[in-house]
């Protein structure tokens, strides 16, 4: 049977572990494989620094956070003893989202849920600004046994997610490619936002025109934009692009295609006003589904991947500690705005 001393040097082969990660790591994995159990002593900080060559503060600060986490206790001129050998459940998890929208409370409360109430779960949020999510990751660094993150599409969120060992990294929401394999549950922007303007091609060409909101500092994904100047051009559709809606410019014979809400209920609230209805007068496209868009308006068209889905795989990815790469399809939930 493999040591103590084995499992962790077995780990000497992941460039992206800090000699304090595989150390705990290791010994995790030693309890988890029934090479230690509880009750068993644990080696020395001298046997650790004399088999492993790593330094003192190294082997003290890898045991005090294996005590935090409730895997192993000290005590008093003993030296340190197995507690628990359910390391699941003493599972650390961080959890970095881009901001609290209804849709991303969709993801937290599935992956909440499914995580269990034996799981440590800390959340944290990068607002879209790469300073942010650099700052987030530093404070979040060796403090997990899972990172839960939903990247920026920036040129330097390759490097800080290398910062992560792959096998604590989970990726959600959105895809940004890293070297080697990695988990991930993402959804698809630029291919399956063309599919769904072609399923809708039919009702769309009823109207004279499209116009497509898309303000470009926001975390509004950028394929969608490709797809739609591609679809309008293939399909020759009547269209434009503009930052935002107005107040008081809708018109009759126009396909709108708004995703801030924000600028939604502006809009209703001018059809509204004008008594203009949607899915007659005008028609009305919005991404990501959520409870509220099956209300108003008399039902808002949309089309989504599903967040509760996403939660649900990404909870169960974590604690089965699994592969999974899987990019959720999307799907079009046609209602009476379009």
């Amino acid at each position: 049977m493999k040591t103590i001393f084995e499992k962790i040097r077995e780990l000497d082969d992941m460039p992206a572990y800090s000699k304090h990660e595989r150390f705990v790591e290791g010994i995790v994995n030693a309890i988890d494989d029934k090479i230690i159990g509880v009750g068993d002593s644990l080696p020395s900080v001298n046997a650790m620094i004399s088999q492993l060559g790593f330094a003192r503060e190294t082997v003290i600060k890898g045991y005090r956070e294996l005590q935090n986490r409730g895997l192993i206790e000290s005590k008093n001129r003993l030296g340190y003893f197995v507690a628990d050998d359910n390391t699941r459940q003493s599972l650390r998890v961080a959890l970095l989202m881009y901001t609290i929208d209804t849709f991303q409370e969709q993801f937290y409360s599935s992956f909440r849920k499914g995580l269990g109430p034996d799981v440590h779960l800390d959340v944290f949020f990068h607002h879209g600004n790469i300073e942010v999510f650099e700052t987030m990751l530093s404070l979040m660094k060796n403090r997990y046994g899972m990172y839960v993150i939903s990247p920026i599409h920036h040129p330097r969120t390759r490097e800080l997610l290398n910062t992560i060992p792959r096998n604590k990294l989970l990726m959600f929401d959105r895809y940004e490619p890293l070297e080697g394999p990695f988990n991930y549950v993402v959804q698809e922007f630029q291919a399956s936002s063309y599919t769904i303007f072609e399923q809708l091609y039919e009702s769309i060409r009823k109207f004279d025109k499209m116009i497509f909101y898309h303000n470009p500092d926001s975390l509004f994904p950028p394929e969608i934009l490709r797809s739609f100047n591609k679809f309008i051009k293939d399909y020759k559709i009547k269209g434009e692009v503009l930052k935002e809606y107005e107040r008081g410019s809708v018109e009759k014979g126009v396909v709108y295609y708004v995703n801030e809400n924000a600028e939604l209920w502006n809009l209703l609230r001018d059809c509204n006003a004008k008594k203009i209805k949607p899915g007659k007068d005008i028609g009305i496209l919005s991404h990501n589904d959520e409870p509220v868009k099956e209300i108003v308006g008399n039902g808002i068209t949309t089309y989504s991947v599903s967040f509760t889905e996403m939660g649900r795989l990404a909870a169960r990815a974590v604690l089965s500690k699994e592969s999974i790469q899987l990019v959720l399809p999307t799907e079009l939930i046609r209602r009476n705005s379009l």
